[in-house]
């Protein structure tokens, strides 16, 4: 039997005198075979028939109860985000709140998204089952990113198929384990495994593919995808920027940058990636900022006081390295930190003067970073900002003429002297951060199929 080992984030170092990485073992799920693939396909499909069979309100019904039960295992559940992903207990305990307590809400909205509208007296809108979708989740948030992806593919009458990170395990198997508590046998199955067994449940007779991650993976999938016609729905990351007026509210402007930046160590897809600030300010916001960022706590876990966990492995440390020292070799300054840390973590750290050349200014860096660049006139800050092939989220901070600039970003969601994407809004990304999206009435409804029915 194949296994997949989970290891603890924290845990990574090198071995004295040499360059062999070890860590601590969590636990480990068995690997689902390619080759039992499509029996696992053609269970879900049998099971889809009489799933979509019931009613939409009977379908709400089951979802509410199994959620349910996952309130006996939220402890357990928050415990595994921390040790497989690295973030702070407190942090994981609102993940997990928040899956479970918003569920009620969630399929309240889902089902008034699916229901049957007239059009007339001959004719209504139905929105029909797609049949199977394939969920392939992330490891930075697992439990709730996974959820706003399955929850309304269930509800649409799907079945569905999860294929979870395989830094996150764990997680997904307690997860969908207690879900099947209550739900039909196969409606939702588990594909634990590497990226070699998510390119297969691509490629097989399934029906729609829903996935957070990478660009380069979102690719991929989509060249996969194009032989069946699959529908998609794909978020792809983001390098997020952020423009800092002179008519800003300075210690508002700060405390979102350094925030946004280092919400879940860096490592979420709308943390702020490149901050462009008017040089009327500079001097104050850069020195307000590191004051700020130098009273973030680094640690594990458990430990009291953290704000900033361990890069989730050794790979997404490197990749961070090798951006800050790109930036440094091309002339950056570094306000606070440095280039060299050592695994697991990336201390909080501030680069200034960073240029359109650097890897910080031109890929997403998913790291604890605040990285600075100073504009002398807004038309080069809103130039650069736009910028990337990316375009998830952008946000402006500024008094009079905020929103002028805001209207020119190209990104799909918007914010001004706030996040983008606040409120009962999809989560939409523009450019290449994005096909499709999930979120509100009208992201729920691409989990299904439109159908015009005249009598």
């Amino acid at each position: 039997m194949a296994v997949l080992t989970s290891y603890d984030p924290s845990s990574y170092h090198k071995v004295a005198g040499g360059e062999q990485i070890e860590a601590t073992a969590v636990g480990s799920v068995e690997i689902l075979a390619i080759s039992q693939l499509p029996e696992v396909v053609a269970n879900a499909r049998m099971a889809q028939k009489s799933w979509a069979s019931l009613s939409l309100i009977e379908r709400q019904q089951y979802v509410v109860k199994a959620y349910q039960q996952l309130e006996a295992v939220q402890d357990e559940l928050a415990s595994l985000i921390s040790q497989e992903m690295g973030k702070d207990y407190r942090r994981a305990t609102y993940e997990v709140g928040g899956t479970i307590q918003n569920a009620p809400y969630f399929t309240g909205e889902i089902s008034d998204a699916l229901t049957t509208e007239k059009l007339d007296n001959r004719t209504e809108l139905q929105y029909r089952p797609l049949g199977v979708v394939a969920v392939i989740s992330p490891w930075n948030y697992p439990l709730a990113m996974a959820n706003n992806l399955l929850m309304p593919a269930l509800m649409a009458g799907n079945s569905v198929i999860l294929k979870p990170s395989e830094e996150t395990p764990l997680v997904a198997e307690l997860f969908i384990n207690t879900l099947n508590k209550v739900l039909p046998t196969n409606v939702l199955q588990l594909a634990q495994g590497d990226k070699a067994l998510g390119q297969a449940l691509v490629a097989a007779d399934i029906n729609m593919v829903a996935f957070t991650g990478s660009m380069a993976a979102g690719k991929h999938i989509m060249a996969n995808a194009a032989p069946g016609l699959k529908r998609l729905v794909m978020e792809l990351g983001g390098n997020d920027p952020m423009i800092v007026m002179a008519t800003a509210n300075i210690d508002a402007a700060v405390r979102f940058a350094v925030a946004s930046s280092f919400e879940n160590a860096g490592q979420m897809c709308t943390s702020t990636e490149r901050v462009y600030v008017d040089e009327r300010i500079a001097d104050e916001f850069e020195q307000k900022v590191v004051a700020m960022a130098s009273r973030y706590q680094v640690g594990k876990w458990d430990q009291a006081q953290v704000n900033i966990g361990p890069m989730v492995n050794p790979a997404q440390h490197q990749k961070v390295l090798q951006q800050l020292q790109d930036a440094k070799a091309k002339g950056a300054q570094f306000l606070l930190g440095s280039d060299d840390y050592s695994l697991p973590f990336i201390q909080p750290t501030v680069v200034s003067g960073i240029t359109p050349d650097m890897q910080l200014e031109r890929e997403e860096t998913f790291g604890p970073v605040v990285a600075i660049s100073r504009f002398s006139d807004i038309a080069e800050a809103i130039y650069r900002a736009n910028d990337s092939q990316y375009g998830l989220a952008a946000v402006v901070f500024g008094g009079q003429g905020a929103k002028a600039v805001a209207e020119q970003l190209e990104a799909g969601m918007v914010g001004v002297n706030q996040g983008a994407g606040a409120g009962n809004a999809p989560w939409v990304g523009a450019k290449q951060s994005g096909l499709g999206f999930h979120g509100t009435a009208a992201g729920h409804r691409q989990f299904a199929q439109v159908r015009v029915m005249s009598y």
